[in-house]
Parts: structure tokens; sequence; C-alpha cells
């Protein structure tokens, strides 16, 4: 039950980065690679302070450290980039459909057995959430940000396998984001150099502050803490729920309406996940 509900909780969270980074981008109110960067400084600057008090000894050259660093930098700035021009709904099916997919090759590749009620459960989950996420009409795909979502949903399922092997929660997450917020820095600095001044105001740094700290430092160190004990597919098909959760939040925080698509979608992606987690 303890599992179960901090993955609940995790995936809380990852909803409730969804909602802060839409909010900020949607509205103009900070551009994306500032967004990102100060997501990167802010989540590192908690994490740092934590391992602090905890008084931990750390490893900063742990086998597999900067592939987590390279996975963490891709899906922070792509998550950023891609949202800019791809409507919501389509990108997060974008995204975490490439998670999928990313997790569920690894998990062939090691040797994972996935049942048949695992695979029906995905695929029920998968349905649901093509069903609330698919926008009506014409569908017109930028390119360019749609590879963005494609690139970050490939390094958020690196960095999930990754967190697998974890035995330091915590302290992995902190040197992940520690060592990245300097790069993101770099990049941010090579964008303004390079003719894009960025666009700062006090709502979009906030709201880029509590992401970087809240949602995604300490929601990436819960979650890090939870997928030893979860098999790799189980941790696809749980991050599932995580734009339904989105949705639910711009209902309540939005006031975006409830629609029977929106019931009916929820229905499945409960009902396939619940599916894929039984024995």
């Amino acid at each position: 039950m303890r599992l179960v509900l901090l993955t609940a909780l995790t995936m809380i969270a990852f909803a409730a980065n969804s909602i802060l980074n839409r909010l900020a981008l949607a509205a103009g109110t900070i551009d994306a690679v500032s967004f990102g960067t100060i997501r990167l400084v802010s989540g590192a600057a908690i994490l740092a302070l934590l391992v602090l008090a905890s008084r931990r000894s750390l490893s900063f050259t742990a086998p597999g450290r900067w592939a987590s660093v390279a996975a963490l930098l891709i899906y922070i700035f792509g998550f950023s980039l891609g949202y800019v021009a791809t409507d919501a709904g389509l990108g997060a099916l974008i995204l975490f459909g490439t998670v999928q997919i990313t997790l569920f090759t690894a998990a062939i590749r090691a040797g994972e057995t996935v049942t048949l009620a695992r695979k029906l459960g995905t695929a029920i989950a998968f349905a649901g959430l093509a069903l609330v996420l698919w926008p009506s009409g014409g569908v017109t795909l930028d390119l360019i940000a749609s590879g963005c979502l494609v690139a970050a949903g490939i390094g958020w399922g690196l960095y999930t396998l990754n967190g697998r092997r974890t035995t330091d929660p915590l302290g992995a997450t902190m040197t992940s984001f520690v060592l990245a917020a300097p790069l993101g820095l770099l990049l941010s600095l090579a964008v303004r150099l390079g003719g894009h001044p960025a666009l700062l105001t006090p709502d979009g740094v906030l709201l880029a502050i509590v992401s970087g700290a809240i949602t995604s430092g300490l929601g990436y160190a819960l979650w890090y803490t939870v997928l030893p004990r979860l098999a790799t597919t189980t941790a696809a098909i749980a991050q599932l729920a995580v734009p339904i959760l989105a949705v639910a939040g711009g209902i309540l925080f939005l006031s975006e309406p409830l629609t029977p698509t929106f019931a009916l979608a929820t229905l499945l992606v409960t009902g396939g996940v619940a599916l894929s987690l039984r024995r």
C-alpha cells in the first residue's frame, strides 16, 4: 500500500509540473529556455540543501551519472521547447507515447517478462489517453516542436531506467541536477548570444522555481525512491496516468470543462493501469 501511495503522489507531482509549465509558457510570462534553466537551478538548490542537511557522502562519478545528466537535460529543455508550438494534449500524447516505447523496448531487451494482462492493460490505458488528448479536427504538427517532445520522451525514459539502479535516490537526483544546472546555464547563455533575448517576468520566474524545486526536484527524488521496486513496464504504465491528472488539474484550477470524453478516458486509463498491475 505504501508503494502505491508513493507512486500516486509522484504521478501527481509530475502532473502538477506539466500544469506549471503550461501556465508559464502559454501566458507568455517566460521563454522556454529560461524556464528550463531556472527549473534546473532551483531544483539543484533545494536538493543540495536537503543533502547537506542529511550529511551524507556523495559520489559525482558513480556509474551512469553523466548518462542521467544528459537524459535530464534532454528532457527538461525538450519539454519546454516542444510545448511552445504544440497543442498541450497532442504534445502530452507524443511525449508519453515516446516514454512508453522507450521503457517497453528496454524491458524487452533486458528479458523482462511482459504478461498478457500487462499488455492488455497498456493497450486499454493508451487508448484512453489517445481519446482524451487527441485534438478534434485537422492536426497541424510543428516538426521541430514534435521532435523536441520525442527527444524529451526518450530522455525521460532513459532517466527513469537509470533511476532503477540507484541505492541513494536523494543523492542521485541531487547530483544529476547539480551537474546539469551549469550546463543549462551555458545553453541559456549560448541562446542569448545567438540573438534570442530572455523573456522574464516575476510570475514566470516564480512558476519556474516552484516547478524546479518542488514538482521536479522533490518529485524526481521521490520517483527514484519507488523505481527500484517497480518493474520497468509497470513504471511505464503508471506514467500513463499523468496526462489524465494534468487535464483534471486544468479542470480544477483553470476552469476547463469536464466533458463526457474525459470521463470515459479516465475510466479507460485507470482501468488499464489497474489491469496491468495485476500479479
